[in-house]
C-alpha cells in the first residue's frame, strides 16, 4: 500500500503554520503513515529555492526524496477570468515532474500576477491558457481542477463556477482527466453525475499544518514514477489506484448552505422552502456543496458506475481520541497520547485501516479501540459543516448497539 496526499500548502502560503516546512513534513508524513507528499506552492520563490535545495533525484522520474519520505512537485494558483459575462475565480492543481519545468512555468506565471504574494498565487489569466502554459513548460505535466465544489474559488463553485468541465476549459477539457473532490463531498456524491464518469477522483488534505497531512489521501497498490501516476489517473486504472481516504463529507466546512454571521445552517430543502434568503438577516445565504450536487445530478443519491474507485470514510485520529478522553482536540493530553500510539503501535492511516481489531483492543484503552472499530463501521453521527464552519462529528456510544439508535451511516 502506497499513499500519497498530493495537495498541501507550504509556509509561504497565507494562514498556514511556519511548520510547513521540509524540516518537519518529513517526520509528520511518517506519523500519519502518508509515503508521498506533493510539495505545494512551487509557484512561490522562496519555496521553489528551499527545494531545489533539499529535494534529491529519487531513481523514479518526478519522485524526489527528503528526510525519507517521497515528494512530487505540486501547487495550487488561482486563476481568474471573465467567461459568458461572469469574472471566475478558480483554484487548480498543477502537477510538474522536474524541478526545471517548473522553473520554465513560474517564468510564464509572474507575467500575470505578484508570485511572492502567497504561496497560491492570484493569476489574471484563463484556464484554458493556465492549462496551455503547463503543457508548453514540461510534455508530462497536468493540471487538475482543486476542491471542485466548495461555493468560492472552483470548477463547479455556486458562487463563481461552471455547470460543466467543458465550459471552463473548452479546447482543453481533454486535457483534463483527474478532479479533487474536496472535503465537503466524497466520491459517491461525485457518481451522480454521469458527466463525472470518465475522470479520475482524487482526494488530499490541502494541509495548512503538519498535523493535517494524510486527512484525505490516495491510496495506490505500489510505488510510482509521474509518467506512471500520469497513466493510473488518465485512465482509471483500479488495478493501482485502489481507493481514496475520505472524511465523512458532512464534516467539510461547506457541506450545507448556511450564513456563518448569523449561525444560520440550512439544508438544501430548507434554503430553496426560504427563496436563497437567511432566515435572520433576509440576505442570501451561500449554496453549500450537497445543494450544488443535487442541482447538477442526473441520478440518484447511492448510484456507482462502473469501474468507479472506491473509497473509506475515516475521522482522524486526534479527533476519536478527544472524544475518548473527552476532551479537545489540541490539549496537551490527546498529543501526548496520539504521539505515543503512532510511536508504539502503527502510523495513524495503518492504524485506522487495517491494524486487526485483536491488537486495537489489546494494546489501546477500551474507549479507544471501541471509538476506532466504530469509526470504521461509520457509526458515527455528523452535524454538517457550512459557510466556512466546519461540521461536529460526534462518534456514536456503544449503547446504539443495543438500544436501537439510529447512526448516519
Amino acid at each position: 500500500m502506497y499513499i500519497a496526499d498530493f495537495h498541501i500548502h507550504s509556509r509561504y502560503s497565507r494562514a498556514t503554520s511556519r511548520e510547513m516546512d521540509l524540516d518537519t513534513l518529513p517526520a509528520w508524513a511518517q506519523r500519519k503513515g502518508v509515503h508521498l507528499v506533493g510539495t505545494g506552492d512551487f509557484s512561490h520563490d522562496l519555496w521553489y529555492h528551499t527545494l531545489r535545495e533539499r529535494l534529491l533525484p529519487s531513481d523514479r522520474h518526478g519522485i524526489y526524496r527528503c528526510s525519507g519520505t517521497d515528494f512530487i512537485l505540486t501547487t495550487e494558483v488561482c486563476v481568474l477570468f471573465e467567461k459568458h459575462d461572469r469574472l471566475r475565480r478558480i483554484h487548480l492543481l498543477v502537477f510538474v515532474p522536474t524541478l526545471e519545468g517548473a522553473g520554465r512555468l513560474n517564468r510564464f506565471l509572474e507575467r500575470y500576477g505578484n508570485l511572492e504574494s502567497d504561496g497560491r498565487p492570484m493569476l489574471h489569466l484563463s484556464a484554458e491558457e493556465l492549462v496551455q502554459a503547463v503543457n508548453d513548460c514540461d510534455d508530462d505535466a497536468f493540471v487538475v481542477p482543486a476542491h471542485i465544489w466548495t461555493p468560492h474559488f472552483s470548477l463547479f463553485g455556486s458562487n463563481s463556477g461552471f455547470d460543466t468541465v467543458e465550459e471552463c476549459f473548452g479546447r482543453y477539457s481533454d486535457h483534463i482527466f483527474c478532479l479533487e473532490t474536496g472535503l465537503s463531498s466524497d466520491p459517491e456524491m461525485n457518481w451522480r453525475l454521469s458527466a463525472l464518469d470518465r475522470f479520475s477522483l482524487i482526494s488530499n488534505s490541502d494541509a495548512h499544518s503538519p498535523n493535517r497531512l494524510g486527512r484525505e489521501a490516495n491510496v495506490f497498490s505500489a510505488p510510482f514514477d509521474f509518467t506512471q501516476l500520469r497513466a493510473i489517473l488518465g485512465t482509471k486504472d483500479t488495478s493501482r489506484f485502489l481507493m481514496t481516504i475520505e472524511y465523512f463529507p458532512e464534516e467539510g466546512k461547506y457541506h450545507y448552505d448556511g450564513h456563518r454571521v448569523c449561525g444560520a445552517r440550512l439544508s438544501p430543502e430548507e434554503t430553496i422552502r426560504r427563496g436563497g434568503l437567511c432566515p435572520v438577516c433576509r440576505r442570501r445565504v451561500t449554496v453549500g456543496v450537497l445543494h450544488r450536487v443535487t442541482d447538477l445530478a442526473d441520478r440518484p443519491a447511492g448510484f456507482r458506475p462502473d469501474g468507479a474507485v472506491p473509497f473509506r470514510r475515516l475521522v482522524p485520529l486526534d479527533q476519536i481520541l478527544a472524544s475518548a478522553l473527552g476532551k479537545g482536540a489540541d490539549t496537551q493530553a490527546v498529543t501526548d497520547l496520539y504521539m505515543e500510539i503512532v510511536r508504539t503501535i502503527a502510523p495513524e492511516l495503518t492504524l485506522l485501516l487495517d491494524t486487526p481489531r485483536e491488537i486495537l483492543e489489546s494494546r489501546l484503552e477500551p474507549t479507544v479501540a471501541e471509538s476506532i472499530l466504530r469509526v470504521r463501521a461509520g457509526q458515527v453521527t455528523v452535524v454538517p459543516g457550512y459557510d466556512g464552519v466546519f461540521g461536529e462529528v460526534t462518534i456514536c456510544p456503544a449503547a446504539a448497539e443495543t438500544t436501537g439508535e439510529q447512526t448516519l451511516f
